[in-house]
Parts: C-alpha cells; structure tokens; sequence
C-alpha cells in the first residue's frame, strides 16, 4: 500500500470520516471517487455483477486491468445486483449511512429503482447526490447517451483541431469531457459539504458534460464576443534530437529573442516583400535550431533566451519526469499478484495535511461483508439470496 509523504507524518487526511457510496462505473463518476479516497475519504463502490466496463480495459494483473485500477484504487467494493428483490432497498440503505452519492446513469435510470435524489434524501436530508451526465438531468436531449467523444464532437473540440491546420480533425486520446465534468462535479461537492455544515442541508448537484466543457474552454470565448479564436497553441521546432515546443513560439516572438540574447543576424537585405522576410527569418531560426545536436544545450539555450520550452515526450517517457519523481506522483500499490503496480496519486498537496492512494483495486464484491458490517451492523446472510455477488480474489 501506498503511504503518505515523510514529511507528512502525523497529519491527517483531510477528509477522513467521510463516506461516499460510488455508484458510477467508466470514467467520470469513478474519477470523482479516486480523488475523493486519495484525500481520505471512505469510497464503497457499488458494481453491478457484470462488472464496470473498465474492468476488461488495459493489461490485467490478478484478473484486475490497469485502467480499471487506476480509476478505483483505495475504494471498497460491493457487488449489488438491482434487478433481484431486494438490491436497490439495499444500495437504499447504503445510501442513508453515506455522506455523498456520486452517480452518472442516464437520467431517470436511478429512479426506476427508488434510488433517485428525492428518495434517497427522503431517508437522508444530509445527503449529497453527484449526477454527471451528457446533456443535464432535465434539457432536451438529457436522454441522449453521452460518451466523452460525443461531447468532444458537440463541444466543437474535435472541429477546432482542424482550423489551424491541413489535418483533418480526430477525437482526442484522451477523456477530457469525462475528467473535465469530474473535477467540475468535485468542486460542486465540496462546496456543497461546506454549505451543509453550516446549515445541514443536503444537495443535489447536477452536472452536464456539456457544460463542463464549454465552461472549461477559454479557447472558444472568444466567439461568445463574435471573434474569430487566435492560436494560442505551442508552436513544433524540428531539432536534431527531436521537436520541441516552444509556448507562445511563434516566429516573432522566437525571432526577437534569438537576435536580442543570441545575436541572430537579420537574413535579408534592405527593402524585401514582408513574405519574403518571414520566409528568411523562419529559414534562419529552423537552422539555428538543426545546429543543436546535444538537447542539454538546446535547453539551455532557450532557457537564457527567456523561451518556455517543453520536451515532446512519448508517452512512456512521461512517467520518467524528474518532477513527478519528486513529489511522488507515482506510487506503488499491491497487485494482488505477489508484486506492485504503478498508479497516479492525486496531485492535491497540502501543508499539513496528507493525501496518499488508500490501497489496490478491488475485486468484484470482495467487501460485501466488511462494508455492510461496518456501514450497516449487518451479516451478509440477512440479505435476500441473488442480491451480494461477487467473484474469487
């Protein structure tokens, strides 16, 4: 298991004592819950017996894939089957012993068990309920199914990566609406904890994907004014030791510092067309650049002229970063298997407080006991047979 940072030691987890029932499955939801067990909440998360999806995504070690536990790592879980008599009364029960409900079915799915808000907050007035979903809990198309690249592609993010460029536009490799609705639904709960405690109401909190990223886009402001957006992407240099990229890099910016600090020589003569000057000055910098075949000098170099740099890295050399080596951000948990696997740490760092990955994945029900002991004071053999499932680990 993972531990928290040396000089740590004697803190505590600054949301220790809190209980959160995870009834999310992929990305969003789950993404909540990791974060919040990092910070020292007490995660459960419910699973259905034909398990999260994720479960088959990525290598699997003990049965358990990379990426279903680097989405689930540190919770607890219990395996709840909702179509037999008996399941959704039991998450119902959960539910009133929790602090917060993070969820992200389709609208009204929920409710077609009694699990939705209204219910579970019937039983529980200090309950908070997380809903993400594509389109909102009520709009107009709030029954579409919404995928990450759905929302990429209706956010108008798949589309703008074609305006500055020859290429035609392709779906991120990457979950952005998934993790950009998490965060934004993390904010939600933590504002709403802070208003509970002072007045001891509940909340629901809904969160629409679609928001999630049309708020995080500075980007496309500027047309909410009627401008066209500027590129404000990094600029790619070639090298001989590979691309670089320099922020804000555009020719002017990069022209005027290699000719302030490294003495760069204008390449025209008097009286050229203004193509023909940016034409010889690319020329020049692209040449000032091929004579770099050491990269620590290169760095140096733009380091003196004042130019934000960043390594082109691939992606399994991300994970060598001096930096992330530094403050722990890759840590170690078991894998069930004998040995360790690697598995991001939240990035919250705190003064005196300590976060910390609470522990491995979990097997399919592997704590129906232990958690309906703890939250409930209840034997598993009180439950209707067909209700717990779970598989061996």
């Amino acid at each position: 298991m993972a531990t928290n940072d040396p000089s740590a030691t004697g803190s505590r987890s600054p949301l220790a004592g809190l209980r959160v029932l995870d009834l999310s499955r992929v990305l969003a939801g789950p993404f909540v819950g990791r974060i919040l067990a990092d910070l020292g909440a007490e995660v459960v998360k419910v699973e259905p017996p034909e398990g999260d999806l994720t479960r088959t995504f990525g290598h699997k070690i003990a049965g358990i894939s990379g990426y279903f536990t680097q989405q689930n790592a540190g919770k607890r879980n219990v395996c709840v089957d909702l179509t037999a008599p008996g399941g959704p009364e039991l998450v119902a029960d959960l539910a009133a012993a929790a602090d917060i409900v993070v969820e992200n079915f389709r609208p009204g799915v929920l409710a077609r068990f009694g699990l939705d808000y209204a219910a579970l907050s019937a039983r529980n007035p200090r309950l908070i309920m997380l809903s993400i979903s594509g389109f909102g809990q009520g709009g107009p198309e709030s029954q579409r199914a919404a995928y990450a690249s759905v929302l990429h592609a209706e956010s108008g993010l798949i589309a703008r990566q074609s305006v500055f460029s020859d290429q035609p536009p392709t779906d991120p490799a990457q979950g952005f609406a998934d993790t950009y609705s998490g965060l934004h639904g993390l904010v939600g709960l933590l504002t709403a904890l802070y208003h509970r405690e002072r007045t001891g109401e509940g909340q629901h909190i809904d969160i629409a994907m679609i928001d999630a990223m049309c708020f995080t886009d500075d980007y496309g402001h500027a047309m909410l004014d009627g401008m066209e957006p500027d590129n404000v992407g990094g600029v790619l240099w070639d090298t001989p030791t590979g691309p670089i990229l320099l922020a804000g890099g555009d020719l002017k910016l990069v022209w005027r510092q290699l000719t302030r600090v490294h003495g760069m020589a204008e390449p025209t003569p008097a009286g050229p067309s203004l193509q023909d000057k940016i034409d010889a000055r690319q020329a020049a910098a692209q040449a000032w650049f091929d004579s770099f075949t050491d990269r620590a000098a290169l760095y140096a170099a733009l380091d003196a002229a004042n130019l934000a740099w960043g390594d082109v890295k691939a992606l399994g050399e991300v994970y060598d970063s001096p930096t992330l080596a530094a403050r722990r951000t890759l840590v170690r948990v078991d894998d069930r298997a004998g040995s360790t696997r690697r598995v991001m740490r939240a990035p919250q760092r705190f003064s005196t407080l300590a976060t910390e990955v609470a522990g491995p994945a979990a097997h399919r029900g592997e704590h129906n006991a232990e958690v309906l002991a703890d939250w409930l004071g209840r034997d598993p053999a009180e439950v209707p047979a067909g209700v717990l499932l779970g598989e061996p680990g």
